[in-house]
């Protein structure tokens, strides 16, 4: 069978994007709880967080990490469908950096810049390269098994998004213990995180999700 009638034959099977579909809910349920346990059994929330709810710089990051997670979950459920084009869900992976930069810009125009400097550096930026990474194990796993019901023909970009997804709910676990609020310091160090599980999102998938 041609490599075009296959991709026909599995873009016409409609049993396919209702098992991905309930696959992924389930991994989502599930990789939750597993960061979630992961986070409150051994980190747990900043100290001062009932005064932090109350700031916008805190909150701000919330506004970047849960845009990220829902629309990089939307775009995974394309990715896992053979010959599938994002159309809308793939502009609305925009949403997130829009927001970040959008915060960095009203952070550069209100804070000196001999400030820059250290609100880009902080002083959580090696828990923020571990702690993300280590909280996306969880969510990631499950969400590349659930992919496995999908037929991707793009197998690295099905698993890069899971990634991104698993980066997002790590990150806004982690962005309640994180005590560095600035929009500098989330635009350098939320990224490279989300980055590196990114790309284990993509070799895994490669090497997981191909059919």
């Amino acid at each position: 069978m041609q490599t075009e009638r296959l991709i026909d034959v599995l873009t016409a099977d409609t049993v396919i994007p209702w098992k991905l579909e309930k696959s992924i809910r389930l991994a989502l349920v599930v990789g939750n709880i597993i960061a979630g346990i992961m986070f409150f059994g051994g980190i747990g929330f900043r100290p001062d967080i009932v005064f932090a709810m109350g700031t916008t710089r805190f909150l701000v990051k919330f506004a970047v990490t849960l845009p990220l997670a829902l629309t990089a979950t939307a775009a995974m459920l394309r990715a896992a469908q053979p010959g599938a084009s994002f159309g809308v869900r793939g502009w609305a992976l925009a949403i997130s950096p829009t927001i970040l930069m959008s915060a960095v810009l009203i952070e550069i125009a209100t804070v000196p810049p001999p400030l820059w400097g250290s609100r880009m550096m902080g002083t959580n930026a090696q828990n923020c390269l571990t702690l993300i990474p280590l909280l996306s194990i969880g969510p990631l796993a499950c969400l590349l098994l659930a992919l496995r019901k999908g037929a991707s023909t793009r197998p690295g970009l099905a698993g890069a998004i899971a990634g991104l997804a698993a980066s997002g709910i790590a990150a806004t676990f982690y962005a309640t213990n994180c005590t560095d609020d600035s929009p500098l310091f989330v635009v350098v160090w939320y990224p490279l995180a989300a980055a590196f599980v990114t790309l284990i999102g993509c070799l895994s998938g490669r090497r997981f999700l191909r059919f």
